[in-house]
């Protein structure tokens, strides 16, 4: 086995094309996350993307993109922006990631959201939190509706209910899927940091490197991979705003940020709801909404894609200080301290999120 560490960008063409054949003979890699492109924009705003090529007998056989981080802790490409993570790989190949990154002297690498179907990720998985929830349209957006209607009526009788009320406004209403005009773009931007600050969730804009992948996102145009920026517009206001990146199979629905003071026409809903029609119109098999427990994602989804997380390390200084930090976690938790034996598990959480969106 041959394993080199490469950009993105220095990928042969022959390496180009043995990434795309792998994604377009495996559905399971049909998120656009699996993109060459997305790895693509991922450099443009982060000088640590890496990917790893993987030979065997001079085949290439699978490629694991990641961020390699200042200091060699390794995580997932894009870090915690990441919401459905993996290698690229057929699955018949049984690739093995931890074998990938000890050849590639890589000591200590991070996943939070690997798809539980890659065995590789599955048998290493210490968290198998909420899974990705995905909107399927491959049958259309009727047969969607019906579905979710037969599910949960009272749920789609009252995005109805609030289709009427958008209907009713002053000044009329437009939807438009592909909205690159750069008022939508900074509008997004600002609403989603409003949102941080109520909430006083951890502002992602607050690392330059955010912003930076999500203009290169939208700079993408291809069959491949594509930027989406979405727009609900009350008269001439846009009441809400979602970016977000698609494939030429499923659309990623990433940066949703809506207006307060139109909370009571839930607009962001309304805006996803049109956006599910446009996707089933395009030829889209669905929407992917990634992980979380949210209300609106339970509601519209269809299913959800098994997500795992976990660490692999090798025998090394820093994979040595990865698996004691941990060991002490656990231990704290396996203590009779009841809710205090997990603050340091949390803490440890809480650090390696913040280190990822630090880039260290």
């Amino acid at each position: 086995m041959q394993v080199d560490l490469k950009k993105p960008s220095e990928l042969t063409g022959a390496e180009q094309g043995a990434w795309r054949a792998f994604l377009a003979a495996e559905p399971s890699l049909a998120s656009p996350y699996f993109a060459l492109e997305f790895a693509e924009c991922c450099e443009e705003a982060r000088d640590d993307t890496r990917v790893l090529v993987v030979r065997e007998q001079g085949a290439v056989v699978g490629f694991l993109p990641l961020q390699t981080g200042q200091f060699g802790f390794a995580r997932g490409l894009a870090g915690p922006l990441g919401d459905v993570q993996g290698v690229i790989a057929p699955h018949s190949n049984r690739p093995d990631p931890a074998g990938w990154l000890a050849a590639a002297g890589i000591p200590v690498f991070s996943f939070h959201s690997a798809l539980a179907s890659q065995p590789g990720f599955a048998e290493a998985a210490r968290d198998r939190p909420d899974g990705s929830w995905v909107i399927d349209v491959a049958d259309g957006f009727d047969a969607w509706h019906a579905g979710r209607k037969s599910v949960n009526a009272k749920a789609m009788r009252n995005i109805a209910t609030r289709f009427r009320r958008l209907g009713e406004v002053d000044g009329g209403h437009s939807f438009v899927m592909a909205d690159y005009r750069p008022d939508v773009f900074e509008t997004m931007v600002r609403l989603k940091r409003d949102q941080y600050r109520r909430t006083g969730v951890f502002d992602v804009f607050s690392v330059g490197w955010t912003g930076r992948l999500l203009k290169a996102i939208l700079r993408r145009q291809s069959d491949h991979f594509s930027g989406v920026c979405s727009s609900l517009r009350v008269g001439d206001e846009i009441v809400a705003v979602h970016v977000g990146m698609a494939s030429d199979r499923l659309c990623h629905y990433w940066f949703p940020a809506y207006e307060p003071d139109h909370s009571r026409l839930s607009p962001g809903v309304l805006l996803l709801v049109e956006m599910v029609r446009t996707a089933a119109a395009i030829g889209h098999v669905g929407i992917e909404l990634g992980p979380g427990d949210y209300g609106f994602k339970k509601d519209l989804a269809s299913s959800q894609t098994g997500l795992v997380g976990g660490r692999f390390t090798t025998r090394s200084v820093g994979g040595g200080l990865a698996r004691v930090s941990r060991n002490c976690a656990d231990a704290c938790i396996q203590a009779p301290l009841g809710p205090l034996g997990r603050i340091p598990d949390k803490g440890l959480r809480k650090l390696d999120r913040l280190a990822g969106f630090w880039a260290l």
